[in-house]
């Protein structure tokens, strides 16, 4: 039997990438023998022999062993259901999935099984599993042999390594491409479909242009809605929610595009390579502070100090408001907007600095008239990653603006976004058949859509106004 700590699935990918590692020596000797011996100059370099006969080691036993890995989990899964159903025929579904998991701990050694029947088909689904991964561990590397056997008989001098690599590249970062663009289409067809679902219950109209948002209230047992002191309960009119969503993100713009920018400006075309090195990395660290951190301090320090700062002036604040928490996504926000402006402002070419000094500019017209509209492509793209990363802000909102939707341009009231609905509506036990949820739904595909707009717009301005660069 085949020891259980080489058959895990990373184990297995180390021995065969060695086993790859050494198929790849293999191939540089032999390509040079063979050379010899036939007094033939190779047509390509000797290590494109290796790498090829390490890629057909590697690739195919790893395609295998995925595979292997991801089809044998649903048919232990479904052998050992059969297990339990033949020995507690009067067993639910719920009780069944209670059972499959309290097998696997039984099976693992994690609790000991309660009857004498569980302790034999846990004893049956652990033998599965062992006969399985003994399998895997044979198959993988009778493929990696397979592979490599076959590799070093094609290889030949007048063979060409160097193509045939290059083409498989070239495959790969295609396949890497469209895996990107199917994983986008499925995300959005999965939200459309939802979406449609949710629609062909609730008016689109009262969606889009409803005022009033309160998914969580429950629907009347006479399956209408019900009414209480004339407000619909159990209403989706998502304007209060978009509103909330677009207040945060303009006041989390409002402070870091200024800063980001203006730090940039000075890193890029001011500040010398020591303040630089200084200054950079201490601007990017902001980027590494977890959400949940940004969203204590704008809870406990940001809010309470906006509210008492309203309380000095006579104003009754809240301290949960649209302005502490957009102010702290600002804060977060900065660090983005900075390192890409200054990379887009640094790669403005030299001549165009050199020119408008040299007809007598200013340092400020210079980067005023001629770098700043030279970079504003990237500034643009810059500016749209913040945004995107305040529209799409969670932690933060939950915990500076609350979760209560008002339609208001208050940045002082408390105020919820699309994704904070989004997380309470799918979060706990859920019925993707309810309404409540379906419309989480349709607050990711309108959320969506708003962003790929903003996008499409952003990147036509931005074209225009640098084509003549």
């Amino acid at each position: 039997m085949v020891p259980a700590t080489i058959t895990n699935v990373f184990s297995l990918t180390v021995v065969l990438f060695l086993t790859a590692v050494i198929v790849f020596f293999i191939g540089k000797s032999y390509i040079v023998s063979l050379s010899q011996s036939q007094g033939m100059r190779p047509h390509s370099l000797r290590h494109y022999y290796g790498i090829y006969a390490a890629a057909w080691t590697f690739i195919p036993a790893i395609i295998v062993l995925l595979m292997w890995t991801a089809l044998t989990q649903p048919v232990i899964a479904r052998l050992s259901q059969s297990l339990l159903l033949d020995a507690y025929p009067d067993m639910n579904s719920a009780m069944l999935q209670l059972r499959l998991a309290q097998l696997q701990n039984i099976s693992t050694g994690l609790i000991v099984a309660p009857d004498d029947t569980m302790r034999l088909i846990a004893d049956a689904h652990a033998e599965l599993r062992t006969y399985a991964n003994d399998l895997k561990f044979v198959i993988s590397l009778l493929v990696a042999f397979a592979g490599a056997g076959f590799a070093i008989r094609q290889i030949k001098p007048e063979q060409k390594a160097r193509i045939k690599w290059e083409g498989f590249l070239r495959r790969l970062f295609f396949v890497a491409a469209a895996v990107a663009i199917l994983t986008t289409i499925g995300i959005v067809s999965s939200l459309l479909f939802e979406s449609i679902r949710f629609f062909s219950q609730y008016s689109m109209i009262d969606f889009f242009f409803g005022t009033h948002w309160s998914p969580l209230k429950a629907f009347s047992s006479s399956g209408g809605q019900s009414e209480i002191d004339g407000v619909v309960q159990g209403s989706f009119g998502m304007l209060p929610v978009m509103a909330g969503t677009l207040l945060v993100a303009f006041i989390a713009m409002l402070v870091a595009v200024p800063i980001g920018l203006f730090a940039a400006i000075y890193m890029a075309e001011f500040a010398s390579e020591r303040t630089r090195n200084i200054v950079k990395p201490t601007l990017e660290v902001l980027a590494g502070v977890p959400t949940v951190v940004y969203g204590f301090f704008a809870a406990l320090t940001v809010g309470p100090f906006i509210r008492d700062l309203g309380f000095f002036a006579g104003m009754d604040i809240s301290a949960q408001s649209a302005l502490a928490a957009g102010g702290v996504m600002g804060i977060m926000i900065i660090p983005f907007i900075s390192s890409l402006s200054d990379d887009v402002i640094t790669a403005v070419p030299r001549s165009l600095r050199d020119g408008a000094l040299g007809i007598g500019s200013t340092r400020g017209e210079m980067i005023t008239k001629v770098v700043l509209p030279a970079a504003f492509p990237g500034l643009t793209g810059a500016f749209l990653l913040g945004i995107s990363r305040a529209i799409g802000e969670t932690m933060i909102v939950v915990m500076a603006a609350g979760v209560s939707a008002q339609l208001t341009a208050n940045p002082l009231d408390s105020v919820t976004t699309v994704t904070v609905q989004i997380v309470m509506l799918l979060t706990g036990d859920t019925e993707f058949d309810s309404l409540k949820t379906l419309s989480a739904f349709a607050l990711g595909i309108t959320l969506f859509v708003v962003t790929l707009m903003l996008n499409v717009v952003a990147l036509s301005v931005s074209r225009r106004a640098g084509g003549r660069y």
